[in-house]
């Protein structure tokens, strides 16, 4: 199957990189021509507008957009909504609020062209061992997508979610329960850090511990004993923690919903809490958020 994929971030190439090695045709597109020109070397076609990109597609043209959420993909799909044609397909894989999924399949269904919201899980290490992925949208263009969606996926790794913008709200839900686990992680060391048995515990040891037969056991432990086994008592980084929206929108849906959820909201005010202090519990998020997702710390000597 061919694909364009704009937008080659942390995520992005990688995805483009995997899509390739499962033998499809890329052809990719970044504001950065750098980026193009890095995954031309993989074997994908470069195109270097977005003009470029709609023409070295065969119909009906497949284009997968990962960038940051807002504007940047609305300014994207007002372009493209006058270079695709009807049956062309579009699939949103950035951390989109669903509310904007529903606007933007409806702009584009005008002309006649089919969209798709799908949540991306996976980071950093989704080109090695595959992405968990959920989609929203019409189930034929799921069909047709299949392949894609197949190679980019683990085993079991993807799941048709219902109609459009069902994909980012699982995926919305998925990361505020994230926010939830990395708290109570955080937390927990924060209390062994501030024990009597200190400076006898090697956290990177207590992670890997926790993660044999233990109920806490999990990937994000994995990741804490690699930041651990780095950086022992996590000096070189700050605890201060951004949050990228997903967090937010939950909260405010369960407001919506008059769902209680203290665990997610609090989780979320934590992040807020941590850009005015440097406590440790703050810190293992940071080192989490950077090991699963390449996200940007600060380090300690930026003080």
């Amino acid at each position: 199957m061919q694909i364009g994929m704009i937008g080659l971030g942390r995520m992005g190439m990688n995805m483009a990189k995997r899509v390739l090695q499962g033998g499809h045709q890329v052809v990719a597109y970044n504001r950065t021509p750098n980026k193009t020109e890095e995954i031309v070397k993989e074997g994908a076609t470069g195109s270097f507008s977005l003009t470029e990109l709609v023409e070295r597609l065969s119909a009906p043209r497949v284009v997968w957009l990962m960038l940051p959420a807002g504007k940047p993909v609305d300014d994207h799909l007002e372009q493209l909504k006058d270079m695709l044609s009807s049956g062309d397909m579009v699939i949103d894989g950035g951390n989109t609020y669903f509310k904007d999924d529903i606007r933007r399949f409806e702009m584009l269904a005008e002309k006649g062209i089919k969209f798709m919201d799908v949540g991306v899980s996976g980071g950093i290490w989704g080109l090695e061992v595959g992405y968990c992925m959920m989609m929203g949208g019409g189930r034929q263009t799921f069909e047709y997508l299949k392949p894609i969606f197949e190679t980019l996926a683990p085993k079991d790794g993807y799941l048709y979610c219902g109609p459009i913008g069902a994909g980012h709200f699982v995926k919305m839900v998925h990361n505020g329960i994230e926010y939830g686990m990395m708290q109570a992680y955080g937390e927990g060391f924060a209390i062994l850090e501030g024990s009597p048995y200190a400076d006898s515990l090697d956290y990177s040891k207590v992670a890997h511990l926790w993660n044999q037969g233990s109920v806490v056991r999990s990937w994000l432990l994995e990741l804490l004993e690699t930041a651990f086994a780095r950086d022992a008592r996590l000096e070189e980084i700050r605890g201060y923690v951004e949050d990228s929206g997903e967090g937010r929108w939950t909260v405010q849906q369960a407001v919506e919903s008059g769902v209680s959820a203290p665990v997610i909201a609090l989780s979320l005010f934590g992040r807020f809490s941590s850009r005015q202090k440097d406590g440790f519990a703050d810190k293992v998020l940071a080192a989490l958020r950077r090991e699963f997702g390449g996200h940007s710390v600060v380090y300690s000597k930026d003080k």
